[in-house]
Parts: C-alpha cells; sequence; structure tokens
C-alpha cells in the first residue's frame, strides 16, 4: 500500500526558519510577467527550490495581493523579494552582487538547458512576459542565455512552467546527491 507523506515526515520549516534557511545561490528575475497567478505559481517555485531571491520588475504584480496569494500558498513570505522599476535596474542589483545574469529565451547561441553545466555559483535568471518573452533590454544586458528544448507546435511553455524546469535542471546537477 502506498502511503502519502505526512508534514512531520516532509521535515517542513515555518517562514521564520525559512528565511535563516541555506539557499541556492540564484536569484529569479520576473521581466514584466503580466499574470498573477503565475507570479504566485513562481514565488511557490522558488521556495520548492529555495533560491535566494526574486526580483520582481517593471509591471510584475506584487504582494499582497489575493491573486498572487492564492497559487503563492504562503510562499511570499518564504521567499526574499524585491521590487524594481526596471529590468535593467534588477540586472545591474544582481551583477553586483556577483551573479551572473543568464536570459532564459530561445536565442541564437544559447545553451541547451540539459547541456548547461551548472556548478552552483551565483547565477541570476531572467523569465520573460508571457506573450513576448525576456525584453530585448534585458537580453542585451545578459551573459547568455538558457533554452529549454522543445518539439511540439508551439514552441512555447508557461513561465511558471519554464521556472521549474529550469530551477530543477540546476539545482539537481548542482545539489549534493543526498537531496
Amino acid at each position: 500500500m502506498i502511503q502519502r507523506k505526512s508534514m512531520d515526515d516532509l521535515g517542513r520549516i515555518d517562514a521564520t526558519q525559512a528565511h535563516s534557511a541555506q539557499k541556492h545561490p540564484i536569484i529569479v528575475i520576473l521581466d514584466d510577467v503580466r499574470s498573477m497567478q503565475n507570479v504566485g505559481s513562481v514565488f511557490r517555485t522558488c521556495d520548492a527550490f529555495a533560491v535566494q531571491a526574486l526580483y520582481l520588475c517593471g509591471y510584475t504584480p506584487q504582494p499582497p495581493h489575493r491573486d498572487i496569494h492564492k497559487t503563492a500558498l504562503g510562499a511570499t513570505e518564504t521567499v526574499s523579494w524585491k521590487h524594481f522599476p526596471d529590468v535593467a535596474d534588477a540586472i545591474r542589483a544582481a551583477r553586483e552582487e556577483g551573479y551572473r545574469i543568464l536570459s532564459v529565451e530561445q536565442a541564437h547561441n544559447s545553451t541547451q538547458l540539459q547541456s548547461a553545466a551548472y556548478d552552483g555559483s551565483k547565477v541570476a535568471l531572467i523569465l520573460g512576459n508571457e506573450v513576448t518573452g525576456v525584453s530585448d533590454a534585458a537580453l542585451q544586458l545578459s551573459d547568455g542565455c538558457l533554452e529549454i528544448p522543445q518539439w511540439g507546435s508551439k514552441h512555447s511553455l508557461n513561465v511558471s512552467v519554464t521556472a521549474g524546469i529550469v530551477l530543477w535542471e540546476l539545482v539537481r546537477t548542482a545539489a549534493p546527491k543526498d537531496h
């Protein structure tokens, strides 16, 4: 019989403990993401993968808002976040902290995600607007691009799905094998 793990089995920590817990040196930068549900979902994904911070840029919605909280399920309280009026300001702040800047975008000379050699060093990932992707301004300020291979007819993924795939791949390849 298969039995679901309890919260005790999972060893969940509370919001206070989450802020002092060890984080992966990853910043996620949302570049003009429009949907509050997508923002909430990215908060939850950032919590799941223990990222350092989430930067919300431009018109990306910010907490508190019930539609963000609805999908974040409390992650707005466990993930450190900041708002920047412009994505260039967020990139500049991350770079000043020693982060390498990578856009997640279908671009010429991008690195396929499965070929990215992530060693656990500081990296900021830019995820773009649901329709237009990462802005040209952000692309020009990036050190490179990661691309998720796709074989369907749409050749695009929801931004929150993209966050989950990219964070999983980076954390999986850099994490100690006991996780």
